[in-house]
């Protein structure tokens, strides 16, 4: 069990501009954190108990460079919220683990006890009392640490989130920070246009499940992994047939997991529409592009819908295709047109909840079933830079998942293969994680006939 010691409110080190920052990117996000995992092994130069003072002093000047997140949302009109850059603070807890030890939490599986390494936020108080950033320290008897992260979804995203926890560790190590970042949430606001070319398919209601229920409902969580080869194996399948294409990692990735699920959750209905839904960082899809420094909210979702019987008859060429049209689909012209959609919209809650479903922060009834998969890559975070003196990470991933369909693909600490953290329904996972591994294999056998 983990136990809380302290909890700290961290203010910015120096006086920050008190102004408002309103984005409509921001307004299709959830008001719920990222769960953010970093592992730290034992440091033979460093005393675990005294690291919370360094990391207190070096948040405390992260959030004066990194003003907004240490202020609140509120509610406007139509479900929508501003960000307050009120310098109301980050928290920081302090807790320790006495009866495990790091190699004890194996391949840190969002669940359990690892979950307890993640700040819990309590969504119940009123959103303009609930802070944008909690951290919780957790030292373990071996020696090792780990800081977990709560960062709200609502504020920022996580190419954003990964340039605040470098500026935050490098700050920690005694360095200085060269350049503030972008806050203007108007550099974005900007770009919207009105435009009849996208019917903006990713804010419609997902497809519903038209099957029985399964008979255990409650979400499993699982760590996969893939090796180098096996991720080779994928993309010389993926890209078989493909003609010139040759499909990225991700995409071939995100189409294999399509279709694993779908066979996992297969309960004789091919026509069961799915959709596969994902987020494109959309700093370099606008004309001109956006500062690289950025520090809002440009992740624009976009989808692909098939069937449960094209998915799963086609070739994996066919599932990855559509990865790939769904990701060209987000130029810069998409990203105004879906601005302009996102204003117009009269209750935000609608769009939340269809593009979210079945997260338990937009869905408060009984599961109805999902036949659907939001898979989000955090492969290119540069989590190592994320020393704090401490040396670097040897591990950082999600620490807390409850949303059915949901997968994480992150690159392997050692560098070789990808790490993919999914939930799905507890019925569903032992079939997934068997047509995960087996799927790769035949794939491979077929592409040597």
């Amino acid at each position: 069990m983990v136990s809380i010691q302290s909890r700290y409110t961290v203010f910015p080190s120096e006086t920050t501009p008190n102004e408002t920052l309103f984005s409509l990117c921001e307004q299709i996000k959830l008001r719920t954190h990222a769960p953010l995992l970093y592992v730290f092994k034992p440091h033979p130069r460093h005393d675990a108990s005294t690291f919370v003072n360094a990391l207190r002093h070096s948040l405390s000047q992260a959030l004066t460079i990194y003003y907004p997140v240490a202020g609140r949302l509120r509610w406007i009109q139509g479900g929508r919220w501003e960000l307050h850059c009120n310098a109301k603070g980050a928290q920081l807890l302090e807790a320790i683990c006495k009866d495990v030890t790091l190699d004890d939490l194996d391949d840190f599986v969002p669940t359990h006890l690892v979950s307890q390494l993640i700040p819990n936020i309590d969504y119940d108080v009123p959103i303009e009392d609930t802070p944008l950033l909690v951290a919780q320290l957790t030292r373990f008897p071996c020696g090792g640490v780990t800081i977990g992260v709560a960062l709200c979804r609502g504020a920022i995203d996580g190419i954003a989130t990964m340039r605040f926890m470098n500026t935050w560790a490098k700050l920690a190590r005694g360095e200085n920070m060269e350049t503030a970042p972008c806050h203007d949430r108007n550099v974005l606001n900007s770009y919207k246009a009105h435009s009849g070319l996208h019917d903006h398919s990713e804010f419609h209601p997902p497809p519903p499940w038209l099957g029985p229920l399964g008979k255990d409902s409650k979400v499993a969580v699982a760590i996969v992994k893939l090796t180098g080869e096996q991720v080779k194996k994928l993309k010389h399948k993926g890209n078989s047939g493909s003609g010139s294409q040759r499909y990225s990692t991700f995409e071939v990735i995100s189409g294999h997991l399509w279709r694993c699920v779908s066979k996992a959750r297969y309960a004789g209905k091919r026509e069961q529409p799915t959709r596969l839904s994902t987020l494109v960082n959309c700093r370099h899809r606008m004309k001109p592009p956006l500062p690289e420094d950025y520090a809002g909210n440009t992740a624009f979702p976009t989808v692909t819908t098939s069937s449960f019987g094209e998915i799963m008859q086609r070739p994996l060429s066919y599932a990855v295709g559509n990865v790939r049209a769904a990701l060209e689909r987000v130029t810069g012209e998409f990203v105004e047109s879906a601005l302009d959609h996102i204003d117009r919209e009269k209750d935000m809650n609608l769009i939340r909840y269809n593009f979210h479903y079945p997260a338990p922060s937009v869905h408060k009834g009984a599961y109805k079933g999902n036949p659907n998969l939001f898979v989000v890559s955090w492969m290119n975070f540069s989590f190592k830079d994320a020393d704090f003196g401490w040396g670097e990470p040897v591990y950082f991933g999600p620490g807390y998942m409850d949303s059915e369909g949901k997968a994480f693909l992150l690159n392997d600490a050692n560098g070789d293969g990808i790490i993919v953290a999914i939930s799905l329904e507890a019925s569903h996972m032992d079939a997934f994680k068997r047509i995960f591994y087996r799927d790769i294999e035949q794939e491979s056998l077929i592409s040597k006939l």
